[in-house]
């Protein structure tokens, strides 16, 4: 007589658990990324001139267009250094005592906001932050202005950072030209060297000169009173 099997539960819950989890995926995946802020430079060396900084905004409000974006600058960049360069059609930019804002017309909505502004010099640094805050039409607005630390995750809301390479060996940080040594030519100090060592063997070549004449007029004398002598 064979024993009859009962049915397996075991493949029932497993395809239980496999819909669940397509579920979860369709859904994450479906979902808005997170907006940011991104920073781009010309130049990313610590203390570069004329470096022009690229901002980009990305949009998350589908309703609403940007109408202003407000960046803090970081220490060793001052508002009056900044220049804008590019931005979107009708927008300005206008100092303020911790940065300056650009804005204007307010985008279209889902547009991002791109705008670049030149600093004068960046400072002798390993990386520069910049906390933006974007403002929408309506009045809505999203901050970026979280800084991680060395080694901890990256915060919610993060705020553009910007890598930089070490400056190079002829930088100065207030901007100016290395200093030179004062050179008789402007340029190589070997000319009045040679002039030295000229005047020195010239000096030298008058004593000697000055000895040998002293030494024959010494000669002579003694040569008078010899013959003298030998007329007596």
């Amino acid at each position: 007589m064979k024993a009859h099997r009962l049915p397996s539960r075991s493949r029932p819950r497993r395809i239980g658990a496999l819909a669940v989890a397509g579920s979860a995926l369709v859904l994450a995946t479906a979902a808005p990324a997170l907006a940011h802020t991104e920073v781009t430079a010309s130049d990313s060396r610590a203390l570069a001139k004329d470096v022009t900084l690229t901002f980009e905004s990305e949009a998350e409000d589908e309703g609403a267009g940007f109408t202003a974006i407000r960046t803090v600058l970081p220490k060793g960049i001052d508002p009056g250094d900044v220049e804008l360069k590019q931005a979107p059609k009708g927008w300005k930019l206008k100092p303020t005592h911790d940065g300056y804002t650009v804005g204007g017309p307010a985008l279209a909505p889902g547009e991002n906001a791109e705008h670049s502004v030149v600093v004068r010099q960046l400072p002798d640094a390993a990386s520069l932050a910049f906390k933006t805050v974007d403002t929408y039409e309506g009045g809505k607005v999203s901050r970026w202005i979280e800084v991680a630390r060395d080694g901890d995750p990256e915060p919610e809301n993060p705020a553009p950072v910007l890598k930089l390479k070490a400056a190079a060996a002829d930088a100065t940080p207030d901007g100016k030209e290395p200093a030179k040594a004062a050179t008789s030519d402007g340029g190589s100090a070997w000319p009045a060297v040679g002039i030295i060592i000229g005047v020195c063997l010239f000096a030298l070549a008058g004593g000697f000169v000055l000895v040998q004449q002293r030494r024959g007029s010494g000669g002579s004398a003694g040569s008078g009173g010899s013959g003298g002598s030998g007329t007596e």
